[in-house]
C-alpha cells in the first residue's frame, strides 16, 4: 500500500511545512517538512521550494515510513488505517513501532484497541506535549476513516 494523499496532507499539518530552509530543534538544516538536508543537497540551503517541491520531497521521505508499514502489519487495512499507521511511523519511526503493543493489537486482529493504543504515544521528555496529543488524536480519527484534512 501507499499513503493517500489525504495522509499526506495530514503529515504535512502535523508536521508543518516550510519552504526555505531551518534549523530545527536540534539545529539541525530541514527543509520541507522535516526533510534533514543530507551533505549531498547544498543547494536546498539557499532553494526556495514551490508547494509542489515540497509534497514531492514528503512523498519521497515518507517512503521509508510506508515500507515499515507494509512490512511490519500482517493484516488487511483500510486507507485510513494504513494513513494512520504511516503517520504514527513517519513521527517516531520503525523502531517504535516494531516493539508496541500497537502493533500487536494490529497483527492480532484487535483493531478497535488501536485508536487508544495510538493515544498513549503523547509525550516528549516524560511531559505530555499537546501537540502530539492533538496529533494522535488526528490519527485515531484517520484510523476510523475521517481524515483532519479534506481531501482535494
Amino acid at each position: 500500500m501507499q499513503i493517500s494523499d489525504a495522509g499526506l496532507k495530514a503529515i504535512m499539518v502535523f508536521e508543518g511545512s516550510k519552504n526555505r530552509a531551518y534549523r530545527d530543534s536540534a539545529g539541525l538544516w530541514t527543509i520541507g517538512v522535516g526533510h534533514l538536508i543530507r551533505r549531498d543537497e547544498p543547494h536546498l540551503l539557499t532553494a526556495r521550494l514551490t508547494d509542489q517541491e515540497v509534497l514531492d520531497l514528503l512523498r519521497a521521505d515518507v517512503k521509508t515510513a510506508e515500507a515499515a508499514v507494509n512490512r511490519l502489519v500482517r493484516v488487511p487495512l483500510t486507507q485510513g488505517q494504513f494513513d494512520a499507521l504511516v503517520s504514527f511511523t513517519f513521527n517516531l519511526g520503525a523502531g517504535a513501532l516494531a516493539g508496541s503493543t500497537l502493533l500487536k493489537r494490529v497483527n492480532a486482529g484487535r483493531l478497535d484497541d488501536v485508536p487508544a493504543e495510538l493515544r498513549k504515544w503523547v509525550r516528549a521528555g516524560g511531559k505530555v506535549v499537546r501537540g502530539l496529543v492533538n496529533r494522535r488524536e488526528a490519527e485515531a480519527a484517520m484510523w476510523l476513516g475521517r481524515y483532519p484534512v479534506a481531501p482535494s
